[in-house]
């Protein structure tokens, strides 16, 4: 509930009647702030009339006034700058690390307000919102699938970044880590990602041109030569462990993963581990699996090209450039300031057709439009960081659902 109270403070759904604290000042709520989802208090640069007198400050707002003490806000400094305080039930007075007296607002939850967001949060149905989507002007839904698909490549490119930290600025490695995790599809993803950070590149580097070494120590290094022993003949597989135990030993390789570092149950064939790193390892030896290349890619089919190898499809090179070109480009471009660039991976995905799934699919039943990769994108988000965690208050459809019901 106190979620809901900072809904109703922030969009100023107040009572028709004159506003007036708890020891009886007139009060006028001219701006309530910008919503502060760090430390300190809630909302930034409020500006309040209090019996006539012009106040600009911090706003804190708690479920009881209680909550004040019980948080440690009166030994606090950083909430001396409170200019009022927002409560749904006032219990207690506030005072600041200063002394200070803090007026308090008794604010109260519309009733209608709290029965939709009560249902909202109780029903089992995906979307929850979906009975008002229909009904949300078509701006107000691209200026939400716009936002909502720059915050998911912001959250994807600060990953990238991330890695490109691990490795001390190394952006090739970092390219080499991102495209490995993603032929996880998933499943394996982590492990991928723990492998490639594993693999020696400058003694890979030194065997490109020769696939069969390449080949070599990404299998040894995942601890899986054994699994693809069936598909080659003793002697063969003879020569390929004898090969990594000879490489190991000359360049000092760290200790391989297990076996058992890697998910198999439930995957197809075509998706065992052991395929993927055969696939990496080709597209290593024929350079593709560097920035340098990905920025040499004039368009769709210039990456699908690059991204060719055995055994992968174009719906899976599609889903490759979705989630790993395009991240790459994004991360890259905010990394060196580089505008163009960042617009690039943007086209990309308005370039490429939508994934299809359950979930995409269940949007479209509501009456969105999914045509391409950047409203998937923007729709994947909006379940993954809104509606599983049923933050439908941050959410615009959310916020379209209550506002109808207040109307």
């Amino acid at each position: 509930m106190e979620r809901l109270l900072h809904y109703v403070w922030k969009h100023k759904i107040l009572p028709l009647k004159p506003l007036a604290t708890e020891n009886g000042q007139e009060l006028e709520v001219i701006d309530p702030g910008l919503y502060n989802r760090n430390q300190g208090p809630d909302f930034f640069n409020a500006k309040i009339r209090l019996d006539g007198m012009l106040w600009a400050g911090n706003i804190e707002v708690h479920l009881r006034s209680s909550d004040w003490y019980r948080h440690g806000h009166d030994s606090d400094p950083a909430y001396n700058s409170v200019i009022l305080h927002v409560v749904g039930e006032a219990d207690a007075e506030a005072r600041t690390q200063e002394g200070k007296l803090l007026p308090q607002l008794q604010l109260d939850i519309p009733e209608s307000i709290r029965r939709s967001y009560e249902e909202l949060c109780r029903t089992e149905d995906y979307p929850r919102c979906h009975t008002v989507i229909p009904q949300v002007p078509q701006i107000k839904v691209h200026q939400w699938m716009d936002a909502l698909l720059v915050e998911r490549l912001k959250e994807r490119s600060e990953q990238v970044a991330a890695r490109a930290e691990r490795t001390g600025g190394d952006w090739e490695r970092a390219t080499f880590v991102t495209l490995s995790r993603s032929f996880g599809f998933g499943l394996n993803g982590d492990s991928f990602e723990r492998w490639a950070m594993r693999i020696p590149l400058s003694a890979a580097g030194k065997h490109r041109d020769d696939l069969f070494q390449v080949e070599t120590i990404f299998l040894g290094m995942a601890g899986l030569i054994d699994d693809i022993k069936a598909q080659m003949s003793e002697q063969e597989a003879l020569r390929l462990q004898q090969e990594f135990a000879f490489l190991r030993h000359k360049f000092g390789f760290d200790e391989p993963m297990q076996r058992n570092d890697w998910r198999f149950l439930r995957t197809r064939p075509g998706n065992f581990p052991s395929v993927r790193i055969l696939q990496i390892a080709e597209l290593y030896h024929k350079g593709m699996a560097q920035m340098s290349r990905l920025l040499e890619a004039k368009d769709i089919d210039g990456l699908l090209g690059c991204l060719a190898v055995r055994g992968t499809t174009v719906a899976s090179r599609r889903l490759l450039i979705i989630n790993t070109v395009v991240p790459l480009l994004f991360a890259y471009g905010r990394h060196i300031g580089d505008e163009d660039i960042c617009q690039r991976a943007l086209r990309l995905l308005e370039e490429l057709p939508a994934e299809n799934n359950y979930i995409l699919r269940q949007w479209q039943a509501c009456g969105l439009r999914v045509r391409t990769a950047a409203d998937s994108q923007a729709l994947i988000q909006l379940k993954r960081q809104y509606c599983d965690r049923a933050d439908c208050l941050r959410c615009r459809f959310g916020y379209e659902y209550l506002k109808r019901t207040k109307e």
